[in-house]
């Protein structure tokens, strides 16, 4: 303890046996950060949505957007981590014999406090939404898929067998290979059932064994009436139509996969970025809220005359 501005009648007292943190001013500063972040994410979230249209064809692209999107949560953390920090420098306590390097140096740290307690508190109610938002869409996504399971994915399954890309549209082309203008013999319900699993299983090894398309060749020429030729012929083309399906599935597959990885690389290199502008921010804002805290005057009570 010691008296600050001696010589008045009622000395004005400091403690120096308090924290050199001030939790509650961090605390506070942490939640209006926090608080000014969600606002203007939602603030931001508003005006993109008004800014595309599925109606229109000037929409801005994905480039011209992302970037849109980067400079705006750049200038979130800019502007919330800034007025958090300045918060927590007003708010903080006086320190008392510390020179002007060491007040900087906390006064920083308490910026620093603010800028991690938001991200925490933020990375917290996201990671809960985004886990809502994930269980709710598996949900949905198990109940459309038990619904319109295909019946060569299920063939396929209870054969131990790779389940093909092209799940349901598998019996199509197995449906191709019975049309005909003079059907022959034979019940076409009952070849589509033989020549579904055959397909899938040839799709997912990425070729026809010759066993199975010798069968395939006898199947549809007594469904449909065509000579052995004509029927191997068909097999041939109905089985490279279906790989050639499959492969276009497979690459449009692995192109959205791609395009997934580049935009997470994006928005973690923007993210990272974003939080490095909201600390330096936080901490800078912090230093100018505690220099105005010292710098306003000392206000200190004198005692009332006795009375007579």
């Amino acid at each position: 303890m010691r008296e600050a501005n001696a010589g008045v009648s009622v000395p004005f007292v400091i403690d120096e046996s308090a924290s050199d943190v001030s939790w509650g001013a961090a605390i506070a500063g942490a939640f209006v950060a926090s608080a000014f972040s969600l606002a203007l994410v939602a603030l931001g979230a508003g005006i993109g949505l008004v800014s595309v249209s599925p109606w229109s064809t000037n929409n801005p692209s994905v480039t011209t957007f992302g970037v849109l999107a980067a400079a705006w949560f750049i200038a979130v953390q800019l502007f919330s981590s800034g007025v958090g920090g300045y918060i927590a420098g007003r708010l903080r306590t006086r320190w008392a014999r510390v020179d002007t390097d060491e007040v900087y140096f906390r006064d920083t740290a308490h910026g620093l406090l603010v800028w991690a307690i938001g991200a925490v508190m933020s990375a917290a109610l996201l990671a809960s939404a985004a886990s809502s938002a994930v269980s709710g869409a598996a949900h949905v996504a198990g109940a459309v898929a038990q619904a319109t399971g295909s019946a060569a994915g299920d063939e396929s399954s209870a054969r131990g067998e790779a389940p093909s890309l092209l799940g349901g549209a598998t019996g199509y082309f197995a449906d191709m290979l019975f049309r005909s203008d003079h059907p022959g013999q034979g019940d076409h319900a009952s070849a589509q059932t033989e020549a579904k699993p055959i397909l899938a299983r040839a799709l997912a090894s990425g070729e026809l064994p010759s066993s199975d398309k010798t069968y395939l060749t006898q199947v549809v020429a007594n469904r449909t009436g065509l000579s052995g030729p004509d029927a191997e012929k068909r097999v041939t083309d109905v089985f490279g139509q279906a790989k050639g399906a499959m492969d276009q599935a497979a690459n449009r597959a692995r192109e959205a996969a791609d395009a997934a990885r580049k935009t997470g690389v994006y928005v973690s290199l923007w993210a990272f970025i974003s939080l490095l502008v909201g600390a330096f921010s936080a901490s800078y804002m912090a230093t100018v809220g505690g220099r105005t805290r010292d710098e306003s005057p000392i206000v200190e009570l004198t005692p009332r005359a006795a009375d007579g």
